[in-house]
């Protein structure tokens, strides 16, 4: 990690390192708000002292349970599940669940810090949370997936409500999934309280866009970045990493935008397509087959897979990392900016390195952290708890415009944020000094709770 924290905030982040051992990614999120910290030791001192830093760097509740489940082949299996209660300072703990052998109390305590920021970024009234657990849903059967949600929303149900915590989906947590969860969670408590889980299906309270949301929120952004520089997609040659809902969606509205996306990527490698990629394929292959990308390129004359090599290798304008965190290290942001791109913005949760991060800044590059850009995500699932509370419905085009302004405030906070602290086009201090600051003001509000 190049840059430093400011001298009077080092202890403070060492006292972190101290009391969370062996947590590199928690380490990592905390140090990336941290460095931005300085300005605020002059303007708002109160905001800069270690009463505020500790409690906002302490989750208010850590739960971490075993979930017990038989698979089809009638082994006893186990698996750790994991909540963490962030920050509630604006509202209920808001944030996904994510099921994927890599989860560990790092991984969650990092995303759940992440998103204290991220969703007072919204404006909306939601705080900080994350959870999840190390299955692997891939390979396994709708029974088992069924059973496990059920174990593990037979422990986490009782930490949860519409007024406490709020959990949606993630990596490896989609509509599947969260229907056994709400299903199961429905059966114990005996109420149909749909406000209690966002990313729904259609069908039993959720909310058009909300799939699309993460995604299109990204390039949404991405596009009031442009403009700043009196550009659009129009175009723009863009990488997208991933292939999941996040990358798919985001691959959507580049299109529409006038841009074209020419590779993205998964576990098994990579995809250039110079076309453009065909959507309904990539739709294909991945939400309905769940299949390898490696078959796009069999299926698609003149693309090609790659299943060696980094995909920030090829030569694009805008890439938008949307995998997974620490995806994009200091020798892919070399090879990009030797490529040439103008832009990059985070789809995902942390996947730029501090080292690739210092590299785009240094050298001007349009960069957005993932607190802002891919906020759209829990914003729509905060619209969603909306439209539950009222028993409504709103239309995909309302929905999607209410999206685009806010990911449009969003933007306009941090660049109006990193202006007032001398900072001018700096969207790293910008998202960080705006949602702390608002975090902060509120927890002073509140007291020492």
């Amino acid at each position: 990690m190049t840059a430093a924290i400011h001298p009077r905030l080092q202890p403070h982040f060492d006292t972190v390192i101290a009391r969370n051992p062996g947590e590199a990614e928690f380490h990592q999120a905390v140090f990336e708000v941290m460095q931005s910290l300085s300005p605020i030791i002059g303007k708002f001192p109160a905001f800069a002292q270690w009463s505020i830093i500790k409690r906002l760097c302490e989750p208010e509740r850590q739960i971490i349970f075993r979930v017990p489940w038989v698979a089809d082949n009638g082994e006893i299996q186990i698996n750790r599940g994991f909540r963490v209660e962030f920050n509630s300072a604006l509202g209920p703990f808001k944030g996904g669940l994510r099921f994927h052998p890599s989860v560990n109390l790092s991984i969650i305590k990092f995303l759940g810090f992440e998103q204290v920021f991220k969703n007072a970024l919204t404006g909306m009234p939601i705080g900080g949370g994350k959870g999840g657990s190390d299955f692997d849903p891939k390979g396994r059967s709708d029974g088992e997936v069924m059973r496990f949600c059920q174990s593990f929303m037979t422990e986490l149900y009782r930490h949860l409500g519409e007024y406490t915590d709020v959990p949606a989906g993630d990596i490896g947590v989609g509509g599947r999934e969260l229907g056994y969860l709400f299903g199961q969670y429905k059966r114990i408590t005996n109420r149909y309280e749909s406000g209690v889980l966002t990313g729904k299906g259609l069908s039993w309270g959720g909310s058009k866009v909300r799939t699309e949301a993460t995604g299109y929120g990204t390039v949404f952004f991405a596009q009031q970045m442009l403009a700043t520089r009196g550009e659009s997609f129009e175009g723009k040659k863009v990488l997208v990493s991933g292939s999941g809902n996040v990358a798919i969606y985001a691959v959507e509205k580049v299109h529409q935008l006038g841009g074209t996306v020419i590779g993205c990527s998964d576990s098994n490698g990579y995809i250039v397509d110079e076309a453009g990629l065909d959507l309904d394929l990539l739709k294909d292959l991945k939400e309905v087959r769940r299949a390898r990308l490696s078959e796009y390129a069999e299926a698609r004359p003149g693309a090609r897979h790659i299943a060696d090599g980094s995909l920030w290798d090829v030569p694009c304008q805008i890439a938008l990392p949307c995998a997974t965190h620490n995806e994009l290290p200091l020798d892919a942001a070399k090879s990009l900016l030797d490529n040439g791109v103008q832009l990059v913005a985070e789809g995902a949760n942390m996947p730029c390195t501090p080292e690739a991060i210092d590299l785009f800044r240094e050298a001007s590059v349009l960069y957005a952290p993932g607190k802002a850009s891919n906020a759209g995500g829990v914003a729509t699932s905060a619209l969603e708890m909306q439209q539950n509370a009222s028993r409504d419905a709103w239309s995909f085009e309302d929905t999607e415009a209410r999206l685009e302004q806010i990911m449009s405030d969003i933007h306009t906070r941090c660049v109006e944020t990193a202006a007032e602290f001398g900072a001018p086009g700096d969207y790293v201090t910008g998202a960080n000094l705006a949602g702390y600051i608002k975090v902060a003001d509120a927890m002073v509000a509140l007291g020492v709770i």
